[in-house]
C-alpha cells in the first residue's frame, strides 16, 4: 500500500472508538458490513473519508438510545425496524446486536461476538427502505435467487413487510448464514446491545416531502 493511502486508511480508522474507551483503537473497517447496502438498491463500497464516526455518547440507556435513532424515521419505515428487530431478537436470542447510526444508513448487526467481522445478518435501513443485510451473502446457496447486491462478499434482500422474513427462501438464508458463521452463535443466554457508533453527520432518514 503506498505510503500516503497508508496515512490516509489509519487516519479514518482511528475515528471508530468502541463505546466505553476513552482511547481511539483500530478497527477492520474495510471488512465492516454495514457500508456497503446503499438506498436498499445495490451495494457499494463507501469511500473511507465519509465515515466520520464519533463514540455513542450515553445518554439514558441503550434502549433508549435506539428508540430515539429509529424515531428519525418516517412512521412506517420506523414501525417496519421495530418489528423486524423484534422478529430477529426472538430468531437469533444469543446474538449481539451491535447498533451503528453512521452516515449512510442505521444498522443492527446480529453477531456471535462484538466484532462487526461475526455478523451473521444485519437491518439497515435508511431513506429509501429496510434491508436485511448478509455480510457473507455471496457464499450463501440461493435457489430462489432472491438476494440482491453483485459484490465480492455482502448481498442483501429488500424488506417491504415483516412478512417477508417468514418466507421460506429467506428463513433458509438466514439459517445457511447461521451455519456457516465462523464464531456459532452462543447457545444459551441472551445477547447483548451495543451502541457501536454515531456519526456526527448523517444523511437525512426521511425523504424530503414535497
Amino acid at each position: 500500500m503506498p505510503a500516503d493511502a497508508k496515512k490516509l486508511y489509519y487516519r479514518i480508522e482511528l475515528r471508530f472508538i468502541p463505546c466505553g474507551s476513552a482511547t481511539p483503537v483500530m478497527t477492520q473497517l474495510v471488512k465492516s458490513p454495514f457500508r456497503q447496502l446503499h438506498g436498499c438498491d445495490k451495494l457499494y463500497s463507501v469511500v473511507e473519508s465519509t465515515m466520520a464516526t464519533k463514540v455513542a455518547p450515553q445518554i439514558g440507556t441503550s434502549e433508549e438510545q435506539l428508540a430515539s435513532f429509529i424515531d428519525k424515521f418516517d412512521p412506517k419505515h420506523a414501525a417496519l425496524i421495530r418489528s423486524v428487530r423484534k422478529a430477529l431478537r426472538k430468531r437469533l436470542p444469543t446474538a449481539n446486536e451491535l447498533v451503528y447510526d453512521n452516515y449512510n444508513f442505521f444498522v443492527i448487526g446480529y453477531c456471535s461476538t462484538e466484532r462487526p467481522s461475526d455478523c451473521v445478518v444485519s437491518i439497515a435501513a435508511g431513506a429509501n427502505g429496510v434491508g436485511l443485510s448478509f455480510y457473507y451473502g455471496a457464499s450463501l446457496p440461493d435457489p430462489h435467487k432472491l438476494l440482491l447486491g453483485s459484490g465480492s462478499q455482502n448481498r442483501f434482500i429488500r424488506l417491504e413487510s415483516v412478512a417477508t422474513l417468514a418466507n421460506p427462501g429467506v428463513e433458509d438464508l438466514i439459517a445457511a448464514a447461521i451455519a456457516q458463521a465462523e464464531s456459532p452463535l452462543p447457545a444459551r443466554g441472551k445477547g447483548k446491545l451495543v451502541i457501536r457508533s454515531i456519526s456526527k453527520k448523517q444523511k437525512p432518514r426521511r425523504k424530503p416531502t414535497d
